[in-house]
C-alpha cells in the first residue's frame, strides 16, 4: 500500500513549487487587479459584479472573443473609473 500525502501538504507543495505561482508576474497585486493585455481589442465590454460582502469588482472582456478563450482582459477591485482606465 502506498502512503497518502494529506490534501493540505500537497496544496503547500503545489502552490509553492509546482505551480509557478512563487515566480507569476502579477502576483504582487492579483488581490487587487489582474491584466491580460494581449486580450485588448477594439471593442471592449464592461461589467461590474459584486462577489460577496458587498465586495464590488470590475470586469472588462473582449467582444471578439464571444465569452470564450481570450475574453477576459481585465478584473479590477472595485468600481472606480479612475482606478480602471489606469490599467487598461
Amino acid at each position: 500500500m502506498s502512503a497518502r500525502l494529506p490534501v493540505k501538504e500537497f496544496e503547500k507543495q503545489y502552490k509553492d513549487h509546482l505551480s509557478g505561482f512563487q515566480q507569476w508576474e502579477q502576483k504582487d497585486h492579483a488581490d487587487k487587479w489582474l491584466s491580460y493585455e494581449k486580450n485588448l481589442g477594439e471593442n471592449l465590454s464592461i461589467d461590474e459584479t459584486s462577489v460577496s460582502n458587498g465586495e464590488l469588482y470590475t470586469i472588462v472582456t473582449n467582444k471578439a472573443a464571444h465569452g470564450g478563450k481570450g475574453a477576459l482582459a481585465a478584473i479590477v477591485e472595485g468600481i472606480k473609473t479612475t482606478d480602471i482606465v489606469v490599467l487598461l
